[in-house]
């Protein structure tokens, strides 16, 4: 699939500080007949390159759905603060991206094991929109 750039992200300082919170979210995507595939995830954001990423094995669901349909949101939620991140995605699973994805999820998530396995890859997403509640994302 090629990307066309995505424009820069403007996030606030709230949304910043928020994404760099020990706190999990969920990924959306497609199933093949287009309902929802929803799962509870740890992602990381990239504000330099507008990249959100997520770390998962090439044979889940999450990845087939990615490599079939192309596009995916993360969203995390803290009581009434929320944020959606969502673009066009792709699955990466190259040495070099799937060890940066790593060093970036373990640097969020110090408390939680990142085991290596061999089906491991990344799910990138050029985010192209963001949501968020208004204590995150004021207007």
């Amino acid at each position: 699939m090629d990307r066309t750039p995505s424009p820069p992200i403007h996030l606030t300082d709230e949304a910043l500080t928020f994404l760099a919170e020990d706190r999990l979210g969920t990924l959306t995507t497609l199933r093949k007949n287009g309902t929802p595939h929803v799962v509870a995830i740890g992602f990381t954001w990239d504000h330099g390159q507008g990249l959100a990423r997520v770390i998962t094995r090439g044979y889940s669901q999450k990845a087939l759905n990615v490599e079939r349909g192309g596009y995916a949101a993360v969203t995390q939620v803290d009581g009434r603060r929320w944020i959606t991140l969502e673009g066009p995605s792709r699955v990466l699973n190259d040495a070099d991206a799937v060890a940066d994805a790593v060093a970036r999820y373990t640097a969020r998530y110090p408390r939680y094991s990142t085991p290596d396995h061999p089906a491991r890859v990344v799910v990138e997403i050029a985010v192209s929109r963001v949501l968020g509640s208004a204590a995150v994302c004021p207007r």
